[in-house]
């Protein structure tokens, strides 16, 4: 009997070192190949904000719940103001057919590229307590397109200066996003009616 415990006991103790071993191999190995999220999130590293104003058109998103009630023609219209902020007013089409819009302001947060963005939807008596990120992570060289993020990853778009993009477009941005670790099958395309 003795000896049937002495032998059960060192069975359990190897079955607990093993696992523990291979529980310290997958650590490494997580240290050694890092996950693309947990990478800090690379914007561009210029931004005209003259060129970057004006209308564009949301062709996918992350799904959020602030965009819950937006069924189709999402569209962003930014404009420069003179104490140096940005005017945000962002548009969709609802289920029943009518047009919502939100205003709000932004802010750069790093002038060296003007990527980094913050802008606020709240405002209390003119105090905005809330601020958001919003970082320019990709930009066609025509400013024909953008893709817009934030660091943890939660968030995304893709902007286009028209409705919808060319294919190979597509996949260079899909590249990219995959590339800072954004998953772009995660991505939702948007709808956009005829002529808008």
């Amino acid at each position: 009997m003795n000896t049937m415990a002495s032998a059960l006991m060192s069975s359990n103790h190897l079955v607990t070192r093993t696992v523990l071993y291979l529980l310290l191999l997958a650590g490494l190995a997580a240290c050694r190949h890092p996950q693309p999220e947990s990478v800090p999130l690379v914007t561009v590293s210029s931004v005209e904000l003259e060129r970057y104003t004006g209308r564009w058109y949301e062709i996918a998103k992350i799904p959020n719940t602030f965009q819950r009630q937006c069924v189709s023609d999402t569209t962003a219209n930014y404009f420069r103001v003179a104490d140096g902020t940005i005017t945000v007013v962002n548009r969709c089409r609802l289920r029943d057919g009518q047009f919502d819009e939100a205003r709000a302001v932004a802010r750069v947060t790093d002038p060296r590229s003007n990527a980094k963005l913050e802008v606020s939807f709240f405002s209390l008596l003119g105090w905005r307590p809330v601020w958001g990120d919003y970082w320019i992570l990709a930009l066609g060289s025509d400013y024909e397109y953008a893709v817009v993020g934030e660091p943890g990853r939660r968030y995304g778009w893709i902007l286009a200066r028209t409705p919808a993009l060319p294919a190979a477009t597509r996949d260079t941005i899909n590249q990219r996003l995959h590339d800072l670790g954004y998953r772009p099958e995660s991505f939702e395309d948007s709808l956009h009616s005829a002529g808008r």
